[in-house]
């Protein structure tokens, strides 16, 4: 299942003391399974930096929205359920009915289902240009299907999502100006994650908007 994200001041103090006590502060001395505490600039300035290359992309390559705990309910579905403002009724095949949702890409409310998208945060083209490329099928699927870090996979509005497309924090940024500091930082944090990769423009993009965010710390269990 989906994990909560953690929220407001208690997790805030809960991200400095984990800074002050993990045994890990580097992502780059790290290895997959360890959890990575530091100040988001720091995570950033941290981030391999290389010009990315989409040569052999297809969005098949990445197999998504399956059950991974065969509880009847997609990636999609549990996005979804864990998201819910108010809970939908579950029915057969996880068929979800009625609920309410918040898409904080605009700062907008949907009491329909089929009205979101499920957004990788970092898409899966540009997982591809920044490493994926490399990885086998099964850490592209991993990826692709990632409930373990709330970060990763978004319950949206289908026109933000569709506005968003594949591109990076250097070409399109949320509506909601308010939320952008967060959607900079959780970039950061996934690209930790999994050991992506960042491009000159986009380092500079992220650079920019961090600087205008709090330092906040950040933590990741590394999965790549």
């Amino acid at each position: 299942m989906r994990l909560p994200r953690a929220t407001g001041l208690a997790a805030a103090a809960f991200s400095a003391l984990a800074l002050l006590t993990t045994p890990t502060a580097t992502a780059n001395a790290a290895e997959p399974g360890d959890r990575v505490v530091l100040p988001v600039r720091d995570a950033l300035a941290a981030l391999t930096v290389q010009d990315e290359d989409r040569t052999g992309y297809e969005r098949t390559k990445f197999r998504h929205w399956i059950d991974a705990d065969r509880d009847g309910c997609s990636t999609r579905n549990e996005v979804l359920l864990e998201e819910a403002l108010t809970a939908p009724t579950q029915g057969i095949n996880c068929q979800l009915t009625g609920g309410t949702w918040y898409s904080p890409y605009d700062d907008t409310h949907f009491d329909q289902a089929r009205a979101l998208d499920i957004d990788h945060l970092v898409p899966l083209a540009e997982s591809w240009d920044s490493g994926a490329s490399t990885w086998t099928p099964a850490e592209r699927q991993a990826y692709a299907n990632d409930l373990d870090d709330p970060r990763a996979l978004i319950a949206v509005s289908a026109t933000s999502n569709r506005s968003k497309a594949d591109q990076d924090p250097t070409t399109w940024q949320p509506p909601a100006t308010d939320y952008r500091c967060t959607y900079a930082t959780d970039w950061t944090a996934i690209k930790t994650r999994w050991s992506l990769a960042i491009d000159p423009a986009e380092q500079a993009a992220l650079a920019e908007a961090l600087n205008n965010c709090p330092n906040v710390a950040i933590e990741v269990t590394l999965a790549h």
